[in-house]
């Protein structure tokens, strides 16, 4: 019989309010923290879901104090390696039908398509790793507790982007009526109050967002693209429950201790299980663009 997972898939109902604190807006310590992170992760980004966090101060300063050891780890990245193999292996299930002659046609140059590549790659690396922070998050809040370690064992060697593409977002109110007509198609057909970072750093692209999302739109959320998200969950479970020792010491009663002084614990919960859920439906997303280029 299959073991029950200390942490099943679960979207809140009703999805919570965000409030993510933009780079921009971030001054004083969490701007150092920020930048902490990225400089750790080896991203050019701010996840949506680090942001968010970064709502609840107490609660975000907390978990990146607890977290950041185990985070610059070569345990750490080797796991966040193990999930997107994963969702790059299984993503054949969805025949992502391939889109550059497409493009091509459009008048895509090769750079084009090398830059929209690497747009995707600087996804491809990193949200694997923020996908690790927001389980290791939820499975403290919800009382679980990260296996300890007095040695935060080898550091991770270099392992992002090797020519990171300056991302350039399209937000909504830069957008034409067509994009802003297919934001909010994403959002009806992802069932989510926001568009990820992701979607707008290649929407800088309109018509290659366009053909893509078109190719993926009719597959989000069926029952293959949802197996590949469970597995993908599951994994990432079994890492921060089982595999992965916190040198940092990430004590649960801490972190809830903290949200609690930012906001009802019930709140910051959701709030993180919204991510938890969100993100392997993103990973799978990214890899489908991925393979479409591939």
């Amino acid at each position: 019989m299959k073991r029950a997972s200390p942490l099943p898939r679960l979207k809140p109902s009703p999805v919570p309010a965000i409030h993510p604190l933009a780079e921009y807006r971030a001054e004083g310590e969490l701007a150092r923290r920020y930048a902490d992170m990225k400089l750790v992760l080896q991203v050019p980004w701010m996840g949506v879901v680090t942001m968010a966090f970064a709502h609840y101060p107490n609660f975000f300063a907390v978990l990146w104090r607890g977290l950041r050891p185990l985070a610059a780890s070569a345990a750490f990245v080797a796991e966040a390696a193990a999930l997107r193999r994963l969702v790059e292996t299984r993503i054949t299930a969805l025949a992502p039908p391939r889109i550059d002659g497409r493009l091509a046609k459009l008048g895509y140059a090769p750079r084009e398509l090398d830059q929209i590549r690497q747009a995707i790659e600087v996804f491809s690396h990193g949200n694997h790793l923020y996908f690790l922070i927001a389980t290791a998050a939820r499975f403290a809040l919800e009382g679980g507790e990260l296996s300890k370690s007095q040695a935060a064992g080898p550091t991770a060697p270099n392992h992002g982007p090797a020519a990171a593409l300056p991302l350039t977002l399209m937000e909504a109110h830069h957008a034409d009526a067509p994009t802003r007509a297919l934001y909010d198609d994403v959002k009806a057909v992802l069932g989510l109050p926001f568009v990820n970072t992701d979607y707008r750093a290649l929407a800088r692209w309109p018509s290659y967002f366009a053909l893509a999302w078109s190719d993926l739109r009719e597959l989000a959320g069926g029952a293959a693209h949802e197996a590949i998200c469970g597995a993908y969950h599951e994994l990432a479970v079994d890492a921060v429950a089982g595999r992965l020792a916190d040198p940092g010491a990430l004590d649960a009663a801490s972190l809830r201790a903290a949200a609690e002084a930012d906001a009802p614990l019930d709140e910051v919960r959701d709030v993180v299980r919204l991510f938890q859920w969100l993100l392997p439906g993103l990973a799978v997303n990214v890899a489908f663009f991925r393979a479409q280029l591939a």
